[in-house]
């Protein structure tokens, strides 16, 4: 997130900061999401939440069983998440920033 902010800072774009782990945000906004970028890669298994989960809440992951874990436990969708209207970008990559955002 700190990259992402220094990134969209330094090149001055205009950006509104929406914490999706507040209660009900993620959650409204997953199937959108999902839709747009898919499961896979919005569901972050590398982090901390994702191995405090118990086996079998990680076994056999399919896109539904992935959405109600993201949903529940918000700490679990890959950050940064930006919607830049017309393309929504996963992750940081300041290439992939560079291209999408400047013109």
């Amino acid at each position: 997130m700190k990259k992402a902010f220094a990134w969209l800072d330094a090149n001055g774009v205009a950006y509104a900061f929406v914490d999706y782990k507040q209660p009900g945000v993620a959650e409204a906004r997953l199937p959108d999401w999902n839709r747009r970028a898919g499961w896979k890669t919005l569901l972050n298994t590398r982090g901390l939440t994702w191995r405090k989960l118990a086996e079998d809440e990680r076994a056999d992951v399919d896109e539904a069983k992935a959405l109600a874990l993201m949903a529940r436990h918000p700490a679990l969708i890959k950050r940064p998440v930006l919607d830049t209207g017309q393309a929504l970008l996963v992750g940081f990559d300041a290439d992939r920033y560079a291209k999408e955002l400047t013109p």
